[in-house]
């Protein structure tokens, strides 16, 4: 229910995304008549069973996989421990390079797949492990197992990996106001300007998309910042990967807060969205 409203809080597709999300769509069949061009975001949910070749693309006559229909929108995984572990090892490169290329014996084909990855998954079969509230009846040879099915690296290209406990009865028929999404998308579309202004001669349009050399000009922190990273890097055994996507991250929450530059508070914050595969997947 949550990853269906992301969307609704992504900023609005400049022309040119909306440009390449309509090719993808439009070689793929599934532009309507009624709708020469699309305006929103793609969300693609494919079910668990899904192959590899329908995810990424391929096929006797190949075409674009889900991933590159998801290009510039979210491509949301539910349950992701149910996948089949090949399935969901093939999303490693299409995740780094932001493309997929399908090899076939006359031709080979590139499609884009510049998407936000949304999954979610139960800390154990019966989905009670690490709650209050109930008892979990599972054993640890059957967790181990669950938890095996998501590898070390494919976690790594995570940014954010949140707990998210069971709400309570109070907080469902709270009557108190909170954020609506065209509020909080306000914000978000604030953020993007600022980003599409300041890398308008780079030919990129987010943070998550700046290469190592970028992020040596944009991504600038204080001798604080350098000590928070460090000590998370130290006790978390973050990867050289974990260490740029947080620097991205808390480019990010700078911006939504409309700050030059990133200060500690944005570090600290990014990390604590980056230790839930340390309880999980420690051992």
């Amino acid at each position: 229910m949550l990853a269906k409203r992301i969307p609704t809080i992504l900023p609005d597709l400049t022309f040119e995304e909306a440009l390449e999300v309509t090719k993808i769509h439009s070689i793929s069949g599934l532009l309507s008549k009624d709708c020469p061009i699309l305006l929103k975001r793609p969300f693609r949910a494919p079910h668990h069973t899904i192959t590899v070749n329908s995810l990424i693309g391929g096929g006797k006559i190949p075409k674009p996989g889900e991933i590159s229909l998801a290009h510039y929108g979210v491509l949301f995984l539910d349950e992701l421990a149910e996948f089949n572990k090949n399935t969901l090892e093939v999303l490693r490169g299409p995740l780094e390079d932001r493309e997929v290329t399908v090899s076939r014996v006359n031709a080979c084909f590139t499609y884009p797949c510049n998407f936000m990855f949304v999954a979610s998954m139960n800390p154990c079969p019966c989905g009670f492990y690490g709650s209050r509230d109930k008892e979990c009846t599972c054993s640890p040879e059957s967790i181990s197992r669950y938890m095996s099915k998501i590898s070390g690296p494919l976690l790594d290209r995570i940014d954010i990996q949140i707990e998210v406990t069971p709400v309570k009865y109070q907080k469902l028929e709270s009557s108190d106001r909170v954020e609506c999404s065209n509020e909080i998308k306000q914000r978000v579309n604030n953020a993007r300007n600022i980003q599409l202004e300041r890398y308008k001669e780079y030919g990129i349009f987010s943070n998550s998309e700046l290469t190592p050399n970028l992020m040596e000009i944009y991504c600038k922190i204080d001798d604080d910042s350098k000590r928070i990273i460090q000590n998370a890097f130290e006790l978390l055994g973050l990867s050289a990967r974990g260490y740029s996507r947080i620097l991205k991250v808390a480019r990010t929450i700078a911006d939504l807060e409309n700050k030059p530059n990133i200060e500690s508070k944005h570090i600290a914050e990014a990390i604590q969205y980056r230790n839930l595969d340390r309880k999980y997947w420690k051992n």
